[in-house]
Formats: C-alpha cells, structure tokens, sequence
C-alpha cells in the first residue's frame, strides 16, 4: 500500500474494549468517522451516497449517556457502520446506486437487518456507494463515482478498483469511515470487495438473513452479511443479523480440521501473485494441523452452460420491467444489458435452471460436504485490476467482470456459507483466501475461520 493509504478502525472487540475501558466515547468514534468522510484529501464524496451526520451524532451521544448509566445494548452499541445503499433505512430514499430510483419515496421502515443493527446499538453513519443495483462484481458507478482500493491509491494511472458490488461497503472499513459495513452477495459482493481491498467478508447462508426491505437482484440467491477487520467482527455482526444472540463462536483447532483444496475450475487463469499467496496461505494451515487434501469437482465445470441465463438476469428482469419502461435511459448501459438478457428467458428455462441447481447442490453434498470441514479456493483469481482500462472499453470490462464473479458465484449457486480472509503479506496486493462451509453450516464455518485467521497471522 502506498504511504498515504489511510488508516482504518481498529476491528470491534478492541473498540468495545476501549469504549467500556473509557478511553474512548462513542461520539468520539463517530467524529472520527465523520471526519474522514469529510476530508477532501480521501475518496468520502465517492464512497457515501448519503452521510447521515446528525442522527450519527445525536444516536452517539445516546449510547454515550446509556453507557454511563450502565446499559450497553451490544458488543457493537456506539460503533459507528456503513449501510450499502440497497437497504431501507427509515426516511430516507433507498437508490441502490442508479439514478433510475431517485424520485422514489423515503422508506416507510427500516429494513429487517438495518432495524436488528439499530437495536444491536449500531450508529448508523450513511448509505454506501455500490455498482448500480448490485449487478457488477468491479463496483464501477457512473452516476455517483467509483470507490479505490487502498491498493496503489494516489498513483495515477494505477488506481485500482475497490470490487464490486458493495463497493463503497468494504471502501468505507478499509478507509477508517466506518468500524464494519452491512453488504450483500448475490454473486461474490461481498468477497470480492473484501478481497481486493484487504479485508473479511462473510456470505452467510441465503436464508440466514431476513431479506425483507433490502432491494432484490436475485431473490434465490442475494445473500446479507458484513465486511470488517477481522472474523470475529464478522462472526459478532452475523449473529446479530440473525437473530442471535451476541456470542462469537469458540474457534475450533485446525490440528485435525479436514479442508478440501479446489483443483479445477476456480483455479483457471489464476495471477501468479494469487497463486502464491493461497499456496504460502495453504503451507502455514498444513504446518498448523490441517488435512489438506487436493479435491476435483468436475460438476462445477458445467456451470457456464447451465447458467446460460442465470437467475440473477431472469429475477432481475421480472422486478425491474415497470422500472426500465419509465427509465430505461438513465440505466447504467451495462448494468442494463445484463438485466435485458432475462428478459428472452422463458418458464421452461426458469425451471430447468432450478432443477439444475438442485442437482448440483446435492453432488455437491457427496463429494465436498461429507467428506470436508470446509473447501478452500482463491476468493478472486486476480489481484485488484487496474480503474482506468475498465471505465471505456466494454470488451475489458465484461471479460473483467465476469472472472472476478466466477468463484465466489459458483457458491452463491450451491446455496454455501462462505469467508473471504486476507491472505497477502503486508504491503503486497490484496489476496483473498475464500473458506466455504456446508450449507447452513454458518456458525461451523466461522468457527474454523477463526482458526484459519489465527493460523494466517505470522504470514500476514
């Protein structure tokens, strides 16, 4: 990272700690965020679409009074997060980063998991920037802007995007303007922004999360989940998200934990710098106890021709049709020829996709999930890609997009819980190392992410 690359909160646990220790308020830490979302030297005016700055202060300034009475809500009470601009918050007009949407009412309510973080004590500090209706995985926005990775930042010409879809989620952690953000995953958007910007990201399970006022792109497989520091800001966040109690699972030894290592099909056309930061990744999980075991699962070769439309285009297609009659000219043109191929897709083929699908879930039960704790594949094949050949050449952007997409997607189809941790040295690109668990196996998988984090530590 270059010397000027900012510097983010310190992961949820500490900042509690600091909070319960009185060495810090949560007015404070909100200051802080506000402060750096602010400052015309960053990238705050891209990231945030809107900045909520005075209910942050007056909910802070809440929290700071019920700690001194003696009531913490939450581990995560007077921490200031970033909500991706897919989610209904309670006044305000959810745009999910089109302009297509901006006559749209204020939200009558806030979404399920914004409602869940408000009574967690969350501080609510803005709607973040993403690709337009979460249907890119490179997070470029021509509307509102492109949020950077903190990698090569300030370099002209070298600038790197921060991935997609929730851009300006994982931008908003990695930049210190918020302490966790809330995104989504329909095909990788929250791996792949945790990957290229150095941070975790977990996709639970799809129907872990309630998903009632979040804005759908694929309502069989949007998933809602976090993008933070660490596991344990991860594991803290999901629980709350889902219902659950406030409790970290204890992380469970890698000496023994039995972990497949994907051969074929996310391994194609992987970038020397991936490649071998997952093989150093992988040597330090052996060292420590690991059973590594090389695995081929052929099914997944099949993928490209079974998602021939996709649900993601068909779904799409079927919510945006009254949108795209009144707006079609102010559509992202990319986001919106993706969206049009759902539209030439008929029953049969909706049908035949689901029973594909199907099929491939339960091979995917006898081959990995009865034989494996978790499997392990790189999260993205490529090391943040460069802004600037993206912005005006279709043909790159396309092929681009499309190979980021293709691991973490080929999960979001099996319906798996999955954990994108960074695997790089210090100062080298951005490597995510993604760890898949078992469908609904989410508390399993978090559980040996931990220890897969631990694990990473003397590498990292």
């Amino acid at each position: 990272m270059t010397a000027s690359a900012p510097t983010p909160f310190a992961p949820l646990a500490e900042l509690a700690a600091d909070l319960a220790a009185g060495r810090t308020t949560s007015r404070a830490l909100v200051e802080t965020a506000l402060e750096r979302i602010a400052d015309p030297a960053g990238q705050g005016a891209t990231v945030f679409i809107e900045v909520d700055a005075e209910r942050a202060r007056a909910a802070a300034d809440a929290h700071d009074r019920l700690r001194a009475a003696g009531t913490v809500l939450s581990p995560l009470a007077g921490l200031p997060v970033s909500v991706k601009d897919l989610f209904d918050v309670q006044g305000q007009v959810t745009r999910a980063g089109s302009r297509a949407l901006a006559d749209a009412p204020p939200a009558a309510a806030d979404a399920v998991t914004v409602a869940r973080l408000r009574r967690a004590g969350a501080v609510l500090i803005g709607r973040t920037n993403m690709s337009e209706f979460a249907f890119s995985g490179l997070g470029l926005n021509p509307h509102y802007g492109t949020p950077r990775s903190p990698y090569r930042r300030g370099q002209p010409g070298d600038e790197r995007v921060a991935g997609g879809s929730s851009s300006g989620a994982a931008a908003s952690v990695a930049d210190g303007m918020a302490a966790i953000a809330l995104g989504t995953d329909t095909g990788g958007s929250i791996r792949i922004p945790s990957a290229f910007c150095g941070l975790t990201g977990f996709k639970p399970t799809a129907a872990r999360i309630p998903k009632a006022g979040g804005l759908p792109l694929s309502s069989t497989l949007d998933s809602f989940g976090p993008l933070g520091r660490s596991v344990t800001c991860c594991a803290l966040v999901d629980r709350l998200l889902a219902g659950l109690a406030p409790r970290v699972p204890a992380a469970r030894p890698l000496a023994g934990a039995r972990i497949g290592v994907l051969t074929n099909y996310v391994t194609d056309g992987v970038e020397p710098e991936v490649a071998n930061a997952v093989d150093a990744a992988l040597g330090h999980l052996g060292a420590a106890g690991a059973i590594l075991t090389d695995v081929r699962f052929d099914a997944l070769e099949r993928l490209p021709d079974i998602n021939r439309f996709g649900f993601s285009p068909i779904e799409a297609w079927a919510w945006h049709r009254p949108l795209v009659e009144r707006h079609r000219d102010v559509y992202d043109p990319r986001v919106l020829a993706r969206i049009l191929r759902g539209e030439a897709a008929s029953a049969a083929d909706y049908l035949d996709l689901i029973a594909a699908r199907a099929a491939l879930i339960e091979e995917a039960g006898a081959a990995l999930w009865q034989r494996f704790d978790a499997v392990i594949a790189p999260t993205v094949p490529i090391v943040p890609p460069r802004l600037a050949p993206l912005v005006d050449d279709d043909e790159a952007f396309a092929r681009t997009n499309a190979l980021v997409l293709r691991n973490p997607s080929a999960f979001n189809f099996l319906d798996t819980c999955a954990l994108s941790l960074p695997c790089h040295r210090h100062g080298d690109a951005p490597v995510g190392l993604m760890l898949v668990g078992a469908p609904h196996d989410d508390d399993a998988l978090l559980a040996l992410g931990l220890a897969v984090e631990t694990g990473l530590a003397s590498r990292r």
